[in-house]
């Protein structure tokens, strides 16, 4: 790719801006450990929900997006369309809990919820966890993702790209803290959309248009299976099995950062961070409308491009690359250069800033140093940013492909899930019960994959993991729930009382003032799943041909937004 001066020049421009709003929040961050991971938990709901929206638009996205749509069709993005549900359950039930449970991290909150040694264990075991193997694994697989559209376009060794990126990060996000991460997030969400956006206009406009560009399909693809928002479940690539699991399992049985069933990771540290109830219940709102409903579709809109104009290429992830090398005209290169960098450190400094957090706040401070001065943890927080960002940096060097580390993910998280949705309304789980997952859901799908070959990059055998992980690991944790005991009454009162999670699985502890959400929470979910997909497939179909459907989808999706938010005013905007 030739850059002009002025692509350069916006390049820098960007890079500048980054760094002093960086400089800007170094000072408020090093005050204490609060204000570097949560901004003194002062942060409005618009910015919080954007920050969870940006930190989700990674460099990886595009690509990742690029290469299911190229091999399975649009129908190939119901791996992630299908989390809108695990979403959808943190708006209506798991928002305000957090809020209330004020704590630092999620790891913390074991110890709200549990007690004693193994709630301590469970906490550093957790933090650890998160912190070291799977954030950095995160962080490997997008700055792999950057690195591969800098040797594209720049023809930039993947080594020197990984150091380069990680340096550039390092300098505003162990600076500033989450308020420099969170302000940032918010120019570089706009500047990653606008040029998505951007690159998709030309992109369409270069094989002549939408029309032209459905037309080509459909006289490549005669069966029109590139086009469908419905798999057809006969197909080798999603037969009914696989999809089956995608939208009835996945959801609720697997932890994936960005879609936890009950919330947790980064979107919990958003939610903590906001100012009160109502701003974190419309923080996770906003997140998950942008990011289902008005994102997708410039990715989508360049893959099916380039399937049109680079057919059978070897990594079809590299398509949306291509695309962007081969027909983006002068100044117009520089800005979405600049959108995939501000894509790519707004993820990476999220989870800098996260990862750190569980060190410092559920390791060193909770275990070695509980009583420093605060800003010796600030401090701290940097030194772990620096140590995560070399151990992702190796295994950066080692990933190959970003769609199978999202699968592996999905897989070693399979059957967890329903612990973190439980462990807010039933008194009866404890700490092992989350020891017992994690361990099962880990050991189990690693088993099936290495000892009994099955391959998560295979649909069936991908399908076939999480079923089996998603039973064993169950059976596992529900096992030991019942065989180990109880945490003590009046631990788990003193948690009623100030989480106020409500629900019949609390009356053995509350009574009478464990009423919940209930039927009245179940069914403002169900229309909020609802309204999501009406807004995704009523932008697909205007611009896929269908403008009558697509009208009629986007109008059903309004009406039903006012009902909800007429229904639930004083549950949800009080």
């Amino acid at each position: 790719m030739i850059l002009t001066a002025v692509d350069w020049l916006i390049i820098a421009l960007y890079f500048a801006l980054s760094l002093a709003i960086g400089l800007v929040f170094t000072r408020r961050a090093g005050t204490s450990a609060e204000e570097y991971f949560l901004s003194g938990r002062r942060i409005p709901w618009w910015l919080a929900g954007t920050s969870m929206v940006a930190t989700t638009f990674a460099a990886d996205t595009p690509l990742a997006v690029t290469g299911l749509t190229v091999k399975h069709g649009i129908a190939g993005n119901w791996l992630w369309w299908s989390m809108v549900m695990s979403g959808m359950l943190t708006v209506f039930f798991y928002a305000r809990l957090w809020l209330r449970a004020a704590v630092m991290t999620d790891a913390e909150f074991t110890e709200l919820r549990y007690a004693g040694r193994p709630a301590a264990f469970l906490r550093a075991f957790r933090a650890a966890y998160l912190a070291i193997p799977i954030n950095c694994i995160i962080i490997g697989w997008v700055t792999h993702a950057m690195a591969t559209i800098l040797g594209v376009t720049l023809g930039v060794g993947k080594w020197e790209a990984t150091v380069a990126l990680f340096l550039i990060t390092a300098l505003y996000s162990t600076l500033s803290g989450l308020w420099g991460v969170v302000v940032t997030d918010f120019f570089q969400f706009i500047l990653a959309m606008t040029g998505s956006v951007a690159l998709a206009a030309f992109a369409v406009n270069k094989v002549g248009g939408l029309s032209a560009l459905i037309a080509g399909l459909n006289a490549r693809f005669p069966d029109g299976a590139p086009l469908a928002l419905l798999p057809d479940l006969h197909s080798a690539w999603m037969p009914a099995l696989t999809f089956f699991v995608y939208v009835a399992v996945n959801w609720w049985a697997s932890w994936y950062p960005g879609a936890e069933p009950g919330g947790g990771g980064y979107v919990a540290q958003r939610i903590l961070s906001t100012r009160n109830e109502r701003h974190a219940v419309l923080a996770a709102l906003w997140f998950n409308l942008a990011h289902y409903a008005l994102r997708p579709w410039p990715w989508i809109l360049v893959a099916l491009v380039s399937m049109l104009l680079y057919p059978g290429l070897g990594n079809p992830e590299e398509g949306y690359v291509r695309v962007m090398v081969d027909h983006l005209p002068p100044y117009w290169r520089g800005l979405l250069l600049a959108a995939f960098f501000a894509a790519y450190m707004s993820t990476v400094s999220t989870h800098l800033n996260w990862g750190a957090s569980y060190l410092v706040n559920d390791v060193y401070r909770r275990f070695w140093r509980p009583a420093a001065e605060p800003g010796h943890y600030a401090a701290a927080g940097r030194l772990a940013t620096v140590l995560m960002m070399i151990i992702a940096g190796i295994i950066t060097y080692y990933l190959t492909s970003v769609e199978g580390a999202w699968k592996f993910l999905l897989a070693v998280g399979a059957g967890t899930g329903l612990v973190y949705l439980g462990r807010w309304y039933w008194w009866r789980i404890n700490a092992w019960s989350e020891v017992a997952a994690m361990a099962a859901a880990f050991g189990l799908s690693l088993g099936l994959q290495v000892g009994a070959g099955l391959d998560v990059d295979d649909p069936r055998g991908f399908a076939w993991v999480m079923l089996l992980t998603v039973a064993g690991t169950t059976a596992v944790w529900v096992a030991v729930t019942y065989a180990t005991p109880a945490e003590p009454l009046d631990h788990l009162q003193r948690f009623c009382a100030k989480v106020r999670p409500g629900g019949p699985g609390w009356r053995r502890v509350a009574g009478a003032q464990a009423d919940g959400p209930g039927l009245r929470g179940l069914l403002h979910w169900a229309l909020g799943c609802v309204v999501v997909y009406l807004g995704l497939f009523g932008i697909g179909s205007l611009l896929l041909g269908s403008a009558g459907r697509g009208i009629a989808f986007l109008i059903a999706a309004v009406v039903l937004t006012a009902w909800i938010a007429s229904d639930s005013r004083k549950v949800v905007l009080e």
